[in-house]
């Protein structure tokens, strides 16, 4: 029996299961609709799908708690902060979503705890974690039956200053333990050890409300299993399963993650080492930047409405799925999503209770995806597509074809405007990026968006729906520590200390992982003094000596001018002031080779389909596994595969490479 490795990635609308063959490097490949009700059910459908093998591991990217904050389901849950600031959350930050120009028309959403639901504790740390009134043992037993008494069963604690000493935090939860033994507790100081206070409350706040869902639902996956397993994070690494469940937040958007690095290591082997990627699922569309085949990293992230400051891999998200749901505004106007129809009920065109039109009724009807999916186990009704797009036709005075094509054109748009958020915003310029578009529904508008941001290629992967799942395979094991240290005049010995006690909590965590010789890497957040917000670089390992200051001091003005186009390497009226420390822990894995000619071959079959691109007219149909490298397909035609399609417009040409890779480029005249 094959040994093998198993990357399972449970989406909105399907789950994508890929399993390496340690010995062979052999990939094997599948999907089936998800299961939003109990995720598990699918993630265990799709394992069975592959039939008896011997599973050496197993990593899983998950959505559960991604979904419980994009839905807001939070309840009961209570924050305990330091005597004086129980308006932390009330308060908030200054700045309005859109600019100031929004001032007149926002409105303060409801906070993610409620007012009456957060206590204060008596006790007060300076910023150097100097105890300046002592804790209150008294109030905070108080406290902790308050809650228990309401059943109110998660809790954050976020304690002024805890960054720098989590001794009253640490004795907080030790009350909590005796007084109220239900609740489920997160403490800042373990779930973000650094400074601004709001971010890491509402960060650990987060934590507290995914835990109990997290925890059931990585116990029902384990006893179904019977093995243990893994846990894609946001940051780009994995981490066990039972070590996941006590920091749950870091698993927020570790799908998207996985087909980021998944993506960058294709295309990487294929000489692409800088690129975008594009994630196309049923229900959202997912958008990173990779540079020299790291993807960007941020810690100004958000889940829905919530900022979460931990480490994650720089992700712009938009509602543009193949499930996104078509709709006329009461101006009139025509609009694609953000809602979806999902797994369930789905397009008008699966037959199973869709009443609205949708971006993969528009490709059904316009014939640039095949009557089925997933190689016919889902069928597709052209019909009830037609009828859903004459319908919403009638009610804007268009063609049903130029309905059709709006609802595309519109989705295109909201995709493109996800690319130039990591671009444009960032100083890029997104001409000099070739896109790598995979799942689903991710290269059905490949074409569409090179013409509309002047890109010079997209790059479809084989078995494009399965990246994601492939991405997890390829996952170190990560664990990100930070120490906040505000300071001019940076004593090296501090500096030191602090890289030293980071890189032992990380080589204590790998140990528990298996890993006895970890890679530890260093970084550290710096501004300009009297700037808001700070630059990461990376910093150098070995000794935190004079040559170390001034290396990491250089790559910051350097960082700073790409980012702002502007630096103060001699001015000595803009110091530098250091701001964060922090260390990554990894424990490398044996990645999966990137085989040439992945597929295995079939002949190719002559066929054609009405399609329509400028007009409807019989298109080629190919079968990717029947094209060799260095075949070149002139539009129209469409490509297709068991877990996707590429739609090749008139104008455009598709040439396969060595790797299997489809290279999709507008034709010079």
């Amino acid at each position: 029996m094959r040994s093998v490795r198993i990357g399972v990635d449970t989406g909105g609308t399907f789950t994508d299961v890929v399993a390496v063959d340690e010995q062979t490097g052999e990939i094997v490949t599948t999907k089936t609709p998800s299961t939003p009700a109990n995720p598990a059910d699918g993630f265990i459908t799709g394992i069975g799908k592959l039939g008896e093998l011997d599973v050496a591991s197993i990593v899983h990217g998950t959505t559960v708690a991604t979904n419980q904050l994009l839905e807001e389901r939070i309840a009961n849950l209570g924050l305990i902060t330091t005597e004086g600031f129980e308006f932390i959350l009330e308060i908030a930050r200054q700045s309005v979503p859109d600019g100031y120009g929004n001032s007149y028309f926002w409105v303060k959403p409801p906070r993610i705890v409620p007012v009456h639901l957060v206590k204060t504790v008596g006790g007060r740390l300076d910023h150097t974690g100097a105890e300046v009134r002592p804790f209150s043992e008294e109030q905070a037993a108080e406290v902790a039956r308050w809650f228990r008494a309401r059943g109110v069963n998660a809790i954050g604690v976020c304690f002024l200053h805890s960054y720098a000493n989590p001794d009253h935090e640490r004795r907080m939860r030790e009350v909590l333990a005796r007084e109220h033994p239900e609740a489920v507790v997160s403490i800042s100081s373990d779930v973000l050890r650094e400074y601004r206070e709001y971010e890491r409350a509402v960060t650990t706040l987060v934590d507290a409300a995914v835990k109990p869902g997290m925890r059931r639902y990585i116990a029902n996956l384990s006893s179904r299993l019977g093995k243990p397993f893994s846990v894609m994070k946001s940051n780009g690494g994995v981490l066990s399963a039972r070590e996941v469940v006590n920091q749950p937040i870091t698993t927020v958007l570790s799908g998207p993650a996985a087909g980021a690095l998944g993506a960058a290591l294709i295309a990487g082997k294929a000489g692409h080492p800088s690129l975008i990627t594009l994630d196309g699922g049923g229900t959202s569309t997912d958008v990173a930047v990779v540079i020299d085949g790291e993807p960007s990293i941020t810690t100004e992230g958000a889940v829905g409405r919530y900022p979460c400051k931990i480490p994650m891999i720089d992700i712009v998200t938009v509602g543009a799925g193949g499930g996104s749901i078509a709709w006329i505004s009461p101006e009139g106007t025509l609009k694609v999503g953000p809602r979806s129809a999902g797994a369930d009920p789905g397009p008008l065109c699966y037959r199973r209770g869709g009443t609205e039109v949708t971006v993969t009724d528009a490709h059904v009807y316009l014939g640039r995806i095949p009557p089925h999916l997933l190689g016919g186990e889902i069928p597709l009704d052209f019909d009830a597509a037609r009828m859903g797009i004459e319908a919403l036709a009638d009610k804007l005075g268009l063609t049903p074809e130029r309905t059709a094509t709006g609802i595309l054109e519109i989705s295109a748009f909201n995709q493109s405007n996800a690319i130039r958020q990591l671009t444009v915003k960032r100083g890029l310029d997104v001409r000099d990026f070739p896109l790598v578009t995979f799942g689903g529904s991710g290269p059905l508008l490949a074409c569409r968006l090179i013409d509309i941001l002047g890109l010079p290629a997209v790059i479809v992967p084989p078995e494009p729906g399965n990246v994601s799942a492939f991405g997890l395979l390829s996952v170190d094991v990560k664990n990100d520590y930070v120490r906040t240290h505000v300071t001019r005049d940076l004593a090296l010995d501090k500096a030191a200390r602090i890289y030293a006690e980071l890189e032992a909590e990380a080589a204590e965590a790998l140990d528990r992982e298996g890993f006895d010789q970890p890679v530890h890497v260093r970084s550290a957040d710096l501004r300009y003094y009297g700037q808001a917000y700070e630059v990461r670089v990376p910093a150098p390992a070995g000794p935190v000596d004079e040559g170390w200051r001034q290396e990491v001091a250089g790559r910051f003005h350097d960082a700073h001018e790409k980012l702002y186009g502007y630096a103060y390497r001699d001015d000595e009226r803009h110091g530098i002031e250091w701001v964060n420390l922090r260390v990554s822990g990894i424990g490398p894995i044996t990645r999966p080779v990137i085989r040439r000619s992945p597929y295995q071959k079939v002949d190719p079959v002559p066929a054609t389909r009405k399609a329509h691109f400028e007009e409807r007219a019989d298109t080629p149909i190919h079968q990717r596994a029947a094209l060799e490298p260095g075949a070149v397909i002139e539009g129209p035609a469409v490509i297709e595969e068991y877990g996707s399609t590429i739609p090749i417009h008139p104008g455009f040409t598709a040439k396969v490479d060595e790797f299997g890779n489809v290279e999709v480029r507008r034709e010079r005249s």
